[in-house]
């Protein structure tokens, strides 16, 4: 079980989420969206989803620090395992608090607005089951062992994430690992091999051509000019 869990699984999670993504990219480009119900109700989204967006942002951010960046980089930028725990606890904990809101606003959201009740499927349904049961559980670990300086995952958890990418997964380091830590890690490889087959797909299609693009320029008109504009040869200047 300890090699199913810890040297098969994850492998499992990767190979679904590339798998999925090119499956998407290739047989359903239209179906490649957020499937925003922003036309049905936007006062109460316009809450729910910054807060959720910036929510898991912080605690993705989080996690990439803790579970990639060895102890000894963090140690010689002068923040000692304590520090790092307090930053942890409190700065994750306020993420994942951010997050789990914007989610439940969202479902509530969904729940009592019928139009949207309506476009709700049950894929939606799963992917918000998922979504929380990663980020509660995360939180539960964390709260769980948080007196004097807390569990150190970074001697555990973190070695045997990083060694997953040479190909030789360290599942030693998960023995010993605390329960709720271990339900955390296979509710996230859970959510990150069925990311490609949700709405959660939009993550990989952010706009980066928009920092690279011309910028638009627009011409205001005179107002009291009437019908088309005239063709003029050569430059025009812009101007107000």
């Amino acid at each position: 079980m300890t090699t199913l869990l810890w040297g098969v699984l994850p492998y499992v999670a990767f190979a679904l989420l590339v798998a999925g993504l090119i499956w998407r990219h290739r047989y359903d480009k239209f179906g490649w969206t957020t499937r925003s119900s922003q036309v049905y109700e936007s006062k109460l989204l316009n809450i729910a989803s910054p807060a959720f967006h910036y929510g898991i942002l912080f605690v993705l951010a989080g996690h990439l620090v803790g579970l990639f960046v060895p102890m000894s980089w963090t140690d010689k930028l002068g923040a000692g395992e304590h520090t790092y725990h307090l930053l942890s606890l409190y700065g994750g904990t306020a993420a994942g608090l951010l997050a789990v809101g914007g989610i439940l606003l969202l479902v509530y959201r969904r729940r009592t607005k019928a139009p949207v009740f309506r476009a709700t499927t049950a894929n939606d349904k799963l992917m918000y089951l998922v979504l929380l049961g990663a980020i509660a559980m995360g939180m539960i670990a964390k709260l769980t062992h948080a007196t004097g300086d807390g569990y150190n995952y970074r001697e555990s958890i973190g070695p045997w994430a990083r060694s997953l990418f040479t190909l030789q997964p360290d599942i030693d380091r998960m023995e010993g690992v605390p329960v709720l830590y271990r339900i955390h890690a296979v509710i996230g490889m859970a959510l990150i091999a069925f990311v490609p087959y949700s709405r959660l797909v939009h993550m990989f299609s952010a706009p980066v051509q928009y920092l690279f693009r011309p910028y638009v320029v627009y011409r205001s008109r005179d107002p009291e000019q009437l019908g088309p504009r005239p063709e003029r040869r050569g430059w025009e200047k812009t101007g107000a």
